[in-house]
Formats: C-alpha cells, structure tokens, sequence
C-alpha cells in the first residue's frame, strides 16, 4: 500500500527548532516531488516549501523567511523540513503531499497523496 508518513512533531518553546520526515512507502517510482503545507483552525491549508525530486529546486512560503530547510535523501525515501526558530505562529497540523511527477508545486490540490499530518505546538 502506498503511503506518507510524517513524524517529528512535537512541542516547543519559541525559539526552539523541530525536525519534520516524511517517509514514502509502497510507490512503484521515485520520480516524485513532495511539499509540506500546515493547517491551523480556521484558516484554509497553507504553503510551507516543497522540493523537485533531484533536490535541485525548493520552494518556501513567504512567512518561512529562511527559518525552514527542506531536504531529502533519495536513497531513504524520505523528505525532511527543518524548523528553526519556531513561532508560536507555527503551530499547526504539519502535512506532507506527494506530487507523482518530478516537479514541485506551491499548490496543494497539485499533490496526489498525503500524510496522516503531525503535530506541531509552539509555546511562547
């Protein structure tokens, strides 16, 4: 069976840093892309940063201003985001999506499979 699955949430203080993974399992190709996006209540799935397939081209919302990396290892089917600096503003369900072309999107309805979301909760 296909799946994503994001682990790495948590809770932390402001100013502290979470390593997000997204892991792929089950698909017959490698040439995906994949994106993070977020969900608060009450507000519609936002952006986070996405990443081509070779790694040659990344992505990030406007809100990140250089506080978040994405990055994968191929070879591990798995994509990480790294959050520095977190913001009580960054709390939110943290999904990944899965883009089976090799090319990245800023949009989720872009993205064909997705994560169960994890967990991010930032205290100030």
């Amino acid at each position: 069976e296909a799946q994503l699955v994001e682990s790495g949430g948590g809770l932390v203080q402001a100013g502290g840093s979470l390593r997000l993974s997204c892991q792929a399992s089950g698909f017959t190709s490698d040439e995906y892309a994949i994106g993070w996006f977020r969900e608060v209540p009450g507000k519609e799935r936002e952006f986070v940063a996405a990443i081509h397939r070779s790694s040659s081209t990344t992505y990030y919302g406007d809100f990140v201003e250089g506080r978040f990396t994405i990055s994968r290892d191929n070879a591990k089917n798995t994509v990480y985001l790294q959050m520095n600096n977190l913001q009580p503003e960054d709390t939110g369900v943290y999904y990944c999506g899965q883009k089976t072309t090799p090319i990245a999107s800023v949009e989720s309805s872009a993205y064909d499979y997705w994560g169960q979301g994890t967990q991010v909760t930032v205290s100030s």
